[in-house]
């Protein structure tokens, strides 16, 4: 589970205290600019073209126009303030919202997504655990066939393929929120490669693409690989997901019900 939080510059507006009313003084800002410009992370690219679509057919004098060009692009912009606001998966410090006289709150719940690419396999097929996982990425686990994968999915077909991980490129909330996990999973992770929106992939055989789309493109073009997008781009993209073991040994799918249970245990005012 993650969340993709909204940030503003403190001069543009001060009234933003949860998501409920985020998007009240975002529309009374466009009524007097005509224009309201946003730029960062993709993961919630989907939901914010979907409110600017509905806010064209209320109101068709005003637009919203969003660029998804990565969590930490949203940050810099948002900063140097040549967008209105930003948004990253990765939620600043208090220290740096201070710092640069900004203000930030969730605004959407999502999901990031393991997916793969092997021929044969039906979505949501496929198991892990979270050492598997872990051990995929810190490039310990190399075949699709390895023992232990195998023991996971008994019945299953598995190649003798080499594993690509597809990862971003570009700095992103995503790879945070990702990282995270694995640090969380595994100290050998922790200890190797840690949490950030950029990281140094271990995994000999790995591959990179710009934001959850370029991901997502990867994936779907390599045979053998595995990644990670927000849930929106795995339904867009028509993606094959893997069941991964949560903290009570269940093997869940990625869905509403899963991604909520994940919330409710969130400290969202932790940062």
């Amino acid at each position: 589970m993650t969340f993709s939080t909204t940030i503003f510059s403190r001069a543009f507006t001060t009234s933003v205290v949860t998501a409920a009313v985020a998007f009240s003084p975002i529309f009374t800002a466009v009524a007097q600019a005509q224009t309201l410009n946003g730029a960062g992370a993709t993961f919630p690219a989907p939901l914010y073209e979907r409110y600017a679509r509905e806010v064209r057919k209320k109101h068709p004098e005003l637009k919203i126009n969003y660029q998804a060009i990565g969590s930490g692009g949203g940050i810099r912009q948002t900063i140097a303030g040549t967008v209105d606001f930003g948004a990253s998966d990765m939620p600043l410090k208090k220290e740096e919202l201070d710092k640069e006289g900004l203000v930030q709150f969730p605004a959407i719940i999502g999901g990031v997504v393991p997916v793969f690419n092997l021929d044969g396999i039906e979505t949501g097929k496929l198991k892990l655990t979270p050492d598997v996982i872990a051990n995929i990425h810190l490039g310990k686990i190399t075949k699709w066939n390895d023992k232990a994968i195998v023991d996971l999915n008994p019945g299953i077909n598995l190649p003798a393929l080499n594993i690509t991980v597809v990862h971003r490129a570009d700095g992103s909330g995503t790879t945070f929120n990702w990282t995270d996990y694995l640090t969380v999973i595994s100290p050998e992770w922790e200890k190797r490669v840690g949490r950030g929106a950029a990281v140094k992939w271990p995994a000999t055989s790995s591959v990179g693409g710009k934001g959850n789309e370029g991901v997502a493109a990867n994936v779907n073009r390599i045979k053998g690989s595995i990644g990670y997008v927000e849930y929106a781009y795995v339904k867009k993209n028509l993606m094959n997901y893997m069941k991964l073991q949560n903290k009570s040994g269940n093997f869940v799918d990625p869905d509403d019900a899963t991604f909520a249970a994940a919330a409710a245990g969130a400290d969202w005012f932790s940062v």
